[in-house]
């Protein structure tokens, strides 16, 4: 069947009913039009995950935030002796100032349990844990010859072993650490001396031993929201984590060498050498600060973040990244779809109106904001079975109503489900996504083309 159209003027009413490429400049020109919305909808879902985001972050304040567990390091006083030159006098002296040496566990072994929970405000949710935590191990003995220190300038009295936490609001108990053969009740660090973001420590007398080797241990009752990370600091760092949760992300530069994630259950080992770690065994410097904090957790080129390793708890299901990827699809799935109502009244030879064209496109609009209000409630797959049905239903009811022709409103409803249904596909997919996207979009094409066929146009 060959389907044959006129260009010839015919005056006003025929240009605006019979020109084919008048009326798909204006197809074209309503979905470019329908792209405004469009990019409101898409800021309307970031600011709905930017609320999401707020609301986390209070809970969090609230709870405890992000945990970050660092330390313990031994930290020993020593005087030095610096040669000065008077300016006005130009003669020379000697003065004393205080330094501190810096010593990181031989073994550093961890083991953690958490055990992850939504908490609920309204309509969103956010993670929160409570960890159980050991720590133990033993410190490097102090080396000497390679690094000139005279035995005698140690302060072995004033020695402090620092651990530092992220949040202190989210300590549930007293750490007691056991250093040696003596236990010792952590408490905060007001001095000057900040190793951490949030200094705990000890002070221990090490005046009788005057050694560093020591073993130590200590536990935490922590709790905190998200994420759960540590310090690499040992000489050999042993770090195992397990919880019950289903969606853990392992973050930071170095990757579990065992994992096992299995039904609502995890676990995770670091095994760790210190030949990667940013950090000497032993150094000597008036005043370190170790500047692990959240933020520069994110940033893979300081040298402090290069020893940040632990897990994330992801939210089982982000419904805004999967309404926002969805609404990119909107200009694509608009224009096909005008395309294929354009080919139906070319082939059953019965006009559509532009404004019913405007009013199609409007639908198509709105599904997204049904979208998304509806998954903020029953979840996103759901949502997208409700709100794609909804929409295919509406508009091939409108078009029955416009056309009274079943066949064709249910084989137009039939296509746009059609859309969806490859849309959600995509969605579902990760490293083929954009291989299964070409390929359909190849395939489309190629229908109509074969569809164009049939249309010749006669000057």
């Amino acid at each position: 069947m060959k389907i044959e159209f006129t260009t010839e003027n015919n005056g006003i009413k025929n240009w605006f009913g019979g020109s084919i490429l008048f009326k798909l400049g204006l197809i074209g020109f309503l979905t470019l039009l329908l792209l405004i919305p469009s990019f409101m909808v898409q800021d309307l879902i970031t600011e709905r995950q930017n609320r999401q985001q707020e609301v986390i972050r209070e809970i969090s304040d609230k709870w405890s935030g992000s945990q970050l567990v660092q330390g313990p390091i031994l930290v020993l006083p020593y005087k030095t002796t610096v040669m000065e030159k008077d300016s006005d006098t130009q003669k020379s002296g000697s003065r004393e100032i205080l330094t501190n040496i810096y010593i990181l566990p031989e073994i550093l072994n961890i083991s953690s349990k958490a055990n992850p929970e939504l908490l609920h405000r309204g309509i969103f949710d956010a993670v929160v844990y409570n960890s159980q935590i050991k720590v133990s191990g033993t410190f490097s003995q102090l080396e000497l010859k390679k690094s000139g220190i005279d035995p005698a300038m140690i302060q072995w009295e004033q020695a402090k072993v620092d651990i530092g936490l992220s949040d202190l609001k989210g300590l549930k108990n007293n750490p007691v650490i056991r250093l040696g053969n003596q236990n010792y009740e952590v408490e905060p660090d007001f001095t000057s001396l900040k190793l951490f973001s949030n200094n705990l420590v000890i002070l221990p007398n090490l005046g009788s031993e005057k050694s560093t080797a020591l073993n130590f241990s200590f536990d935490l009752d922590l709790r905190g929201s998200e994420r759960l990370s540590f310090l690499h600091l040992g000489k050999n760092t042993i770090v195992k984590i397990e919880g019950e949760w289903n969606d853990p992300s392992f973050t930071g530069r170095y990757l579990p060498d065992e994992r096992s994630v299995s039904g609502k259950t995890f676990s995770a080992t670091w095994k760790m050498p210190y030949y990667n770690r940013p950090y000497p065994q032993q150094w000597i410097e008036e005043n370190t600060v170790l500047n692990t904090t959240d933020t520069l957790v994110k940033e893979s080129n300081t040298s402090d973040s290069r020893a940040v390793f632990g897990v994330n708890f992801l939210l089982p299901v982000d419904q805004y990244q999967k309404t926002i990827r969805t609404a990119k699809y909107a200009f694509l799935v608009i224009l096909l779809s005008f395309l294929s109502l354009f080919f139906t009244e070319l082939l059953i030879k019965q006009r559509v109106h532009f404004l019913q064209y405007v009013l199609i496109g409007a639908a198509m609009t709105i599904y997204y904001i049904l979208l998304l209000s509806l998954s903020e409630q029953v979840g996103f797959n759901l949502a997208y079975i409700i709100a794609s049905a909804a929409t295919a239903g509406l508009i091939g009811t409108f078009i029955w109503s416009l056309l009274k022709n079943r066949k064709v409103a249910l084989l137009f409803a039939g296509i746009l489900t059609m859309f969806y249904s490859f849309i959600f596909v995509i969605l579902q997919l990760q490293d083929l996504a954009l291989l299964v996207g070409s390929i359909g979009l190849f395939l489309i094409v190629a229908l109509l083309m074969y569809l164009s066929q049939k249309i010749t146009i006669k000057n």
